[in-house]
């Protein structure tokens, strides 16, 4: 049994064992209620899953056997339902929940195809259904969740099914299919017990080879990274350890950090298609969670990760600091959150299976633990003080987890940083986040002190345990100073220190003796000193609203104390709950002291809270000291006070009269209304101590509702309300009493773990309040006393009319419905239910009650006659106020209130659960002590907390059941809501008209909880709602007031299923176009879109004929009726237009399966929406394209290979499609086809080519506004084979060609055959050669769908007129379309065609345009697969662009550097798939040196061309006034040619990085850094503009080992460089390719490039002597150890001997000044390589570098810079640092600035 339910209170704990029985019931009905052969039975199941969700959430104790099969129902269920989405995902979501509850219990198997199949059905075929997309997208969501729980019950062998599956979709990088190939590996792939003999080291290999195909795309490495992350957990046994280095560098690369003055994000991400995106979940940030968990699992004792770990740590460290904050902070918090959660599961899991994990030798020993928490402190140690809070909060709550794992490590750092927050007083922040830091550890420190151990602090004065108890007293002194009115954080971070401090102790005494936690420190000072800060505080307080004058203000409108957060409440409850009874009594009587001389109307809620926690604490004592001053002293200011006699009798005295009305002063009044407020939240948990105080009780409320304020009425309203609740309520009683004691110690109290829990164990559960039989019948009696006689009342003055004056009128109604309202809101359901009137007319019979969970708010008072009687004198009210006062929105709220409370049973306890402020307050970490405690080394199964925390959550869960216990009861069977309700419900549908907004909403809100639960009334909603539409004489406020109500889920759900309601609705909708006003027609819009969005299909039922005429009309006339509005010839507004096509779409898509439905209604849709095609309005022609689109299915004509065997199923006579008799007619007309082209052409917006490219869905979206976009667009309309690769070719510009339109005609063709291929033809002819652009793209897309379409025919058609229209574009001069065509030859393989060269005279436009045509189609190949004839055309092609190169137009070279790109890899991927067979052929039948090694060609040719180019650029600087005709005239034409060479293999370069395509062309790319980094400054600002793009780019590239060896010589070449430029640029590079290869690079590889950067501190160039230094102190930050020591010990001596023999000779010593700047600089890239922090070596070298500062310039600037940054960054800290240095050092430090006197 689980805790929550062990400690309900006594009487609903016993309820709950029917429990078991009550769900084997509801398991039998729904078995009744489905039938495996009709699939429509779905919909009776689904009533019953929230029921099953009930069971669920309320955690009961379910047999197995009942689990299993529902599981098993639902599995089939699920099955079965296919295209029944909302079916789908009700029954997913529970599947999902219970397979997750239960995972470990249950043994089922589930096979994993079926759950594909109705992925890809649904999701990713192009014929979607009519559904709308927020239903799509919530269907996704839960197949995908319900996939992953059901991966751990997959059979085995499923996993390499699944692999060989989607692998092969992943054969081809480039194309869109390998990101959904990912997709569902990552989605699919089991990681279970049964499949463990896939995964080996082979299968590790190609998962690394396919991570790294594509670089840089951050959902392809978050599909990987999951993936891997998954089978290093689930799989110990596999060994990583050779795969290490190139794991952790991919880890390394996926944060988006800058490095070294980097940009922070990747400078060209692949492009993922939007809907893979979208449907494959993944945020695009760095997946910390999947790095950090494989991390973690990846340590094993012995094993390098750990090493590997460190270096990763150091290198991300300086991430973490607060100065260096950016976009990467996120992932950084996560990646430290997941690590320490994820180290924390690990040793749970091994500490409960302790033997097992020892003999695995995965064990994780006490040194492994070491060093994990040492690393992962350096992280905390830059983070704690960030400037993002949820940073600084996560390393506070990974501080506190750690601190249990490794005390002697985490805590004297804690207590370090805490007293270095408190020198330093400047940065206030840091103070906050110290004392959350103490708060979240006090527990373990309190634990680390009672140990024997003595943990040694160092840093500290003082050693041993007794350092962690000052720190506690310490902090706990300081906490007082930390109560700040102005200063919110601080102020609540020291509650929260103090309530997690107590929250351990045992009790708070104050006889000091031995065992006593915190030694000297005398607790009642400390609480007489915390009691005045406090009421300073409170007298202090702003309130932070002003209040609002109202029908309903509410009790309290709180300040920070109480709106931020519960940590107020929290502590005063814990310190008075845990005072002895000495303490407390002083406590005591402090605060009655406070209470009773003070009035603060600011803080109402602070000082009623403080009351309420005493009274909680000891009622019998606080209630003499705190409510009785209150009571006599409200009682004795009403007594003087005038009365209206409104609060007890209906006749009121005779002698009041309005005229001498007499009113309170307004500071009485406050000061009343305060202390009536306090008094309502004092007695909340008052019980049965308050009963020797009822007749004062009764007399205060009576005088408050007698009073002429309205403001005294609100407040005795709250007091009533409280009263009431506080008698019958169940709430825990000594809920903060201790009672168990620790066994380790008896002054620490022992915490309880929810999971460990089982009835026999001695855990202590609340004490409950349950109410006397005395208090019962006081609330009784106050319920005589303002429920019955209020009710009696206004039945009076309904019927008598007993008032003259309107003014009093008003006034009674007002008291009298307070009192009503206040009564309800106090019983809540104690107040039993109306009982529902069953439709038999047999009443039940009396034992069998039916029975779900049990649960109950309190007990029983009154009866449900009682209920119904107030709910026919509250209609007979809503009557008469309608009529009398219907402008009177106090007492129309006030009504609607009443109403609520009468009819929705229970939903007042629902809403508490859900707003429980103090529910979120249970998951701080202050409060949580993990499952792994190696201080008293005592280790659980889940997280520890105090039992008041579990007592509060249990609370809680017993308001839940309350609110559902008999909320399902009558749903599920057939019984009929009561009369009374239905009374209720029609006053309500007349409240939701009214004329005030505010009366609207809230009625609404009220319908809709009633037909919730009543889902009965909804049709009854519909068919009252929907006419107000139509009819033209109703006002605006009652169209507003239906559309709100009509637009509620619960409404549209129900339209599925129900014909009448839905006929009403849509016509409704339909014929409302006559509402003038704009908000009337905004909100008729905004349904229908929202009707669209969640449109779910419709069921059988409302297809099938009607059994009796009076039924209404059958859907056959629906069609028609709603078909004649769609036509243009009405009159109709557009967007009217517009609907009624929507419609007529939904209807025809989801009508199209049924079989009773003649298709004659199906083939009129399809040629109606054709007609549509050249509609003149745009909107209409657009949506005509949707429906085209889904209408036309594939069909007969298609040209397939099955064709022959007519595998398609038709028979051989009947090829007709059903359609295309009615579709050929309509376009055959004349002119068809030129008229509808010439519509379409319209829609097509051509922007200026300046403005941004705006890729909307149709054009720009200057057309539409959001409604009418929203309502013609279908959100996913999944392209899936269209454009297949990701498009990154920048040239293509905007891109305004639409595949729907192109699959339009390719669906027509298919449809209906070759007579509209002849159809289209002139048409066709004519706008290919149109000039206007849009004519243009329209001819384009109408091409692609013709060459598509794979009809018979095609082909000839294509011989005879189409190849010779392909050629005339090409040739034609005009630029603009060229992205149009080359989208429509991305559609269509039209290689050979484009192959035939182009004739001599053509302009340069044209030449690339043809290459961009050439790069579009060769995008579109798969290489894996291409055929001989293929590779022939590659090298053809290849051999024509190398000898271009040098082309004159710079477009034409960009065209030839993008396709050389695609060829190049298409070549290389295809060989590496082993079709390399026509290589040599090729190269002998060419004969050309260059197409068969244009690898070498290329890398050989760009070596030889640098040193020209670069001696150009010398030369042209020089002869610049010579003239340039000059006898080396040809030279330089030739030099001309070399640049433009150069510039097209940097476009080469550029677009294979760019493209994702950079893998296969690795070993060229590595070759070229040559020219790329050598060109990066000539005189060409062209070429350098290329070199510098093509630079950015390589800093980011990641190589694999085999390239590094290449790369590194090329690299060490070009740092010796004779030009000084491209010595810096390397040394640029170094800085960022060190980074990015650190793991994989050798020893031998980084010693070099050292020894290389070194030589440079040297060089004879200035400006590279600083470059190498920078970039030193930056490899020091996360280079090898050994390198940097070595390094950093020869800088000291070599500095130091310098130094030393200038300081004997005193003239100028021979030195070369290159050198001796050199160790300068070596020396302060020392110190700046440790930019925070004060290792042991630093003030040495710091002193030394110091000492120079009196050397000649460029020397001196070095030091005196170097020296300030040193300064700047150790500011913060300087005050504890500046010890580490000796006297004589600082004098030397203060002598090298002039400011030295703040730091001395």
């Amino acid at each position: 049994m689980h805790l929550y339910n062990a400690w309900l209170p006594p009487p609903v704990a016993e309820e709950t064992k029917r429990e078991k029985e009550a769900f084997a019931g509801v398991v039998k009905s729904v078995k009744e209620s489905y039938n495996p052969d009709d699939p429509e039975s779905v919909y009776s199941t689904l009533k019953w899953v929230s029921v099953i969700d009930l069971f669920v959430k309320a955690k009961s104790d379910l047999s197995i056997e009942d689990v299993s099969a529902i599981i098993s129902i639902g599995l089939e269920l699920f099955q079965m339902s296919e295209n029944k989405l909302y079916a789908q995902v009700r029954w997913g979501n529970i599947l999902v929940k219970l397979l997750n509850k239960y995972r470990k219990k249950l043994s089922l198997k589930v096979q994993w195809r079926p759950l594909y199949d109705i992925l890809i059905h649904t999701h990713f075929t192009r014929n979607t259904g009519p559904e709308g997309w927020r239903l799509r997208q919530r269907h996704f969501e839960t197949v995908t969740s319900l996939v992953r729980s059901c991966r751990r019950f997959f059979p085995s062998g499923s996993a390499i099914e699944i692999w060989s599956e989607f692998r092969s979709l992943m054969e081809n990088p480039w194309h869109n299919a390998s990101f959904e190939g990912a997709g569902f590996v990552r989605l699919f792939l089991p990681t279970n017990f049964e499949n463990q003999d896939f995964y080996q080291c082979e299968w590790i290999r190609i998962c690394l080879d396919h991570w790294s195909s594509i670089p840089n795309c951050q959902f392809w490495n978050s599909q990987w990274a999951s993936v891997t992350a998954r089978v290093i957990k689930s799989y110990s046994s596999i060994d990583w350890e050779g795969f290490l280095p190139e794991l952790f560098n991919i880890y390394l690369n996926m944060f988006e950090v800058p490095v070294a003055s980097g940009s922070g994000s990747y400078p060209f991400s692949v492009d993922v298609p939007r809907n893979t995106r979208f449907l494959f979940a993944n945020r695009t940030v760095t997946p910390s969670k999947a790095i950090a968990k494989s991390i973690v699992y990846l340590l094993k004792p012995g094993g390098s990760a750990q090493k590997h770990f460190e270096k990763l740590a150091n290198l991300l460290e300086q991430y973490y600091h607060p100065s260096n904050g950016g976009r990467w902070t996120y992932s950084l918090e996560r990646f430290l959150f997941h690590l320490v959660n994820g180290f924390q599961k690990r040793l749970k899991h091994e500490q409960l299976n302790k033997d097992v994990s020892e003999q695995s030798g995965l064990y994780m020993a006490q040194s492994d633990r070491v060093s994990f928490v040492n690393t992962v402190l350096k992280l905390i140690d830059r983070g704690q003080y960030s400037k993002n809070d949820q940073l600084s909060e996560t390393v506070a709550a990974a501080t506190s987890i750690l601190s249990y794992v490794e005390p002697s490590l985490v805590l004297p750092f804690l207590a370090y940083r805490f007293h270095m927050a408190l020198e330093t007083m400047t940065a206030t922040h840091q103070l906050k986040t110290a004392v959350t830091s103490i708060a979240f550890a006090a527990r373990s420190l309190l634990f680390t002190s009672l140990s024997n151990s003595t943990v040694p602090m160092d840093s500290l004065n003082g050693s041993g345990p007794d350092s962690y108890a000052d720190l506690l007293m310490i902090s706990l002194s300081n906490a007082l100073l930390g109560m700040d009115a102005n200063d919110p954080p601080k102020t609540l971070a020291t509650m929260q220190l103090i309530g997690s401090l107590f929250s351990s102790m045992s009790t708070l005494d104050d006889n000091m003796n031995e065992a006593s936690l915190i030694p000297s420190f005398h607790l009642s000072e400390w609480l007489d000193e915390l009691l005045c800060r406090l009421f300073s505080l409170l007298q202090h307080l702003e309130p932070t609203s002003v209040l609002i004058e109202g029908s309903y203000s509410p009790a309290t409108s709180g300040t920070f104390l109480v709106e931020e957060g519960p940590y107020y409440f929290c502590m005063l409850e814990i310190l008075l709950g845990r005072l002895s009874d000495s303490l407390y009594k002083q406590a005591l009587k402090k605060i009655s002291k406070f209470v009773t001389t003070n009035i603060l109307p600011g803080a109402i809620a602070e000082v009623g809270l403080l009351c309420c926690a005493c009274l909680h604490s000891n009622p019998q004592e606080a209630v003499v000291q705190l409510i009785k001053p209150i009571l006599d002293s409200v009682m004795s200011s009403l007594k003087a006070t005038p009365t209206t006699g409104f609060g007890r009798r209906a006749t009121p005295n005779a002698s009041f009269s309005r005229k001498e009305k007499a009113t309170l002063s307004p500071a009485l009044e406050t000061a009343i209304e305060y202390q009536l407020k306090v008094l309502s939240v004092a007695v909340s948990y008052g019980g049965p101590a308050l009963l020797r105080y009822r007749e004062n009780f009764k007399e205060v409320i009576a005088s408050a509702f007698d009073a002429t304020s309205w403001k005294v009425n609100g407040a005795g309203d709250h007091v009533l309300r409280s009263l009431l609740g506080s008698l019958v309520h169940y709430y825990p009683i000594d809920q903060y009493k201790c009672v168990m004691h620790h066994s380790c110690s008896a002054s620490v109290e022992e915490w309880i773990d929810t999971k460990d829990f089982s009835l026999d164990m001695p855990v202590m559960g609340p004490k409950w309040h349950v109410p006397v039989e005395d208090e019962i019948n006081l609330a009784n009696e106050l319920l005589k006393l303002h429920f019955e006689s209020a009710l009696d009342d206004l039945r009076t003055i309904c019927q008598c009319k007993i008032h003259s004056d309107p003014g009093d009128e008003k006034d009674h109604l007002k008291v009298t419905l307070l009192r009503v309202d206040s009564s309800l809101q106090g019983v809540l359901s104690c107040l039993p239910d109306f009982r529902p009137s069953s439709e038999s007319g047999m009443v039940r019979e009396a034992g069998c009650s039916p029975f779900l969970i049990a649960g109950a708010t309190g007990s029983r008072v009154g009866s449900s006659e009682l209920r119904q009687k107030a709910a026919d004198v509250i209609h007979e009210t809503c009557i008469y106020l309608l009529k009398e006062k219907s402008d009177d929105s106090i007492l129309l709220l006030l009504l609607i209130r009443i109403m609520d409370a009468l009819g929705n049973y229970g939903s007042s306890e629902y809403e508490e659960w859900s707003n429980h402020r103090q529910a979120w307050k249970l998951e701080s970490t202050a409060i949580v002590e993990p499952p792994n405690n190696f201080i008293v080394s005592s280790h659980s199964k889940g997280k520890r907390r105090p039992r008041w925390a579990l007592i509060d959550k249990a609370y809680m869960h017993n308001t839940w059941r309350s609110s559902q216990s008999s909320y399902h009861l009558f749903r599920t069977n057939s019984n009929m809501p009561s009369d009374h309700v239905i009374l209720l419900m029609d006053d309500l549908l007349n409240l939701s008209l009214h004329s005030y907004e505010t009366v609207r909403r809230l009625a609404a809100k009220c319908i809709l909880k009633m037909v919730k639960r009543w889902p009965s009334t909804i049709s009854k909603c519909v068919l009252t709602l929907a006419p107000n539409l139509r009819n033209p004489s109703v006002p605006e406020n009652a169209v507003l007031g239906s559309c709100a109500v009509l637009s509620s889920q619960t409404v549209l759900k129900r339209l599925t299923t129900d014909r009448k309601a839905l006929s009403a609705f849509l016509l409704g909708i339909l014929f409302s176009s006559h509402n003038e006003s704009q908000k009337a027609q905004k909100a008729i819009t905004e349904l229908f879109v929202k009707y669209n969005i969640h449109f779910a299909g419709l069921s059988r039922s409302i297809f099938d004929k009607p059994d009796n005429q009076a039924d209404g009309t059958d859907f056959a006339d629906l069609v028609a009726e709603i078909g004649s509005i769609s036509f243009e010839s009405t009159n109709l507004h557009w967007r009217y237009n517009l609907m009624a096509n929507r419609v007529l779409l939904l209807l025809a898509m989801a009508s199209r399966n049924a079989p009773n439905v003649p298709t004659k209604v199906l083939s009129e849709i399809a040629g109606h929406f054709l007609k549509n095609l050249k509609s003149q309005l745009p909107q209409t022609r657009i949506l005509a394209i949707s429906a085209l689109n889904t209408l036309l299915k594939e069909s007969p004509y298609k040209y397939t290979a099955e064709s022959s065997t007519n595998g398609h199923g038709y028979l051989q006579g009947d090829t007709k499609s059903s359609l295309e008799g009615a579709l050929s007619g309509i376009f055959q007309e004349e002119g068809f086809f030129s008229e509808t082209l010439n519509c379409l052409s319209h829609v097509h917006i051509i922007t200026d080519v300046d403005a941004a490219p705006s890729r909307g869905h149709y054009g720009s979206s200057s057309l539409q506004s959001f409604a009418d976009k929203s309502i013609t667009r279908f959100y996913f309309d999944f392209s899936a084979s269209w454009p297949r690769t990701p498009s990154w070719i920048s040239l293509f510009g905007t891109d305004t060609f639409y595949s729907n339109f192109a699959r339009i005609f390719k669906r027509l063709i298919q449809e209906c055959g070759m007579p509209v291929i002849l159809a289209l033809r002139n048409a066709l002819e004519e706008f290919v050669d149109a000039k206007e652009r849009s004519k243009q793209c329209v001819a384009a897309e109408a091409f692609a769908g013709v060459l598509h379409s794979d009809v018979f025919g095609v082909s000839d058609a294509w011989d005879s007129w189409m190849a010779v229209q392909l050629q005339n574009i090409v040739h034609a001069p005009t630029v603009e379309s060229i992205p149009e065509w080359a989208a429509s030859i991305r559609y269509a393989k039209v290689i050979d065609c484009l192959m035939k060269p182009l004739p001599q005279t053509v302009t340069t436009s044209v030449v690339a345009k043809r290459y961009t045509f050439l790069s579009a189609a060769l995008i579109e190949v798969s290489p894996p697969r291409m055929p001989e004839s293929e590779v022939l055309v590659h090298y053809d092609l290849l051999e024509e662009l190398l000898s271009n190169m040098s082309h004159s137009s710079a477009q034409v070279r960009e065209a030839i550097g993008v396709t050389l790109s695609i060829l190049c890899s298409n070549l290389r991927l295809c060989a590496s798939f082993g079709n390399d067979h026509s290589h040599e052929r090729a190269a002998s039948t060419i004969g050309i040196k260059a197409a068969g090694c244009w690898d070498q060609y290329l890398v050989k040719q760009a070596s030889e061309l640098v040193p020209k180019i670069q001696t150009i650029s010398v030369s042209e600087t020089l002869e610049i006034s010579t003239d340039k005709m000059s006898e080396n005239g040809m030279s330089n034409d030739h030099c001309q040619d070399d640049i433009k060479w150069m510039e097209t293999l940097f476009h080469f370069i550029i677009s294979s990085l760019k493209s994702g395509r950079s893998l296969v062309l690795l070993d060229v790319i590595v070759e070229l850094l040559y020219p790329v980094i050598s060109l990066q400054e000539t005189s060409n600002k062209d070429l350098s503009n290329l070199a510098k793009a093509a630079f950015e780019l390589l800093k980011w590239k990641v190589s694999g080992v085999p390239y590094l060896q290449k790369a590194v010589p090329i690299i060490l070449s070009l740092a010796s460089d004779p030009n000084w430029r491209t010595r810096s640029a390397t040394l640029t590079f170094l800085r960022s390719f060190m980074y990015r290869h650190s793991f994989i690079l050798s020893n031998m590889d980084k010693q070099k490039i050292w020894q290389a950067v070194e030589k440079l501190l040297t060089d004879n160039q200035l400006e590279v002597r600083e470059h190498a230094a920078a970039v030193l102190a930056g490899l020091m930050k996360g280079g090898d150890e050994d390198l940097v020591k070595d390094f950093r010990q020869r800088a000291f001596e070599q500095a130091n001997a310098i130094f030393k023999k200038r300081k004997h000779r005193s003239m100028v010593s021979a030195m070369p000044i290159a050198s001796l700047h050199g160790s300068i600089l070596a020396l302060a890239a020392c110190v700046l390589s440790v930019p925070y922090d004060m290792p042991s070596w630093l003030p040495e070298h710091v002193t030394l570098l110091a000492r120079f500062v009196s050397e000649p310039s460029p020397l001196k600037s070095t030091v005196t810079k170097a020296i300030a940054e040193f300064r700047r960054t150790h500011a913060d800290t300087w005050n504890v640092q500046k010890d580490s240095f000796t006297e004589e050092q600082l004098e030397v430090l203060g002598d090298t600035s002039s400011s030295s006197s703040y730091f001395a």
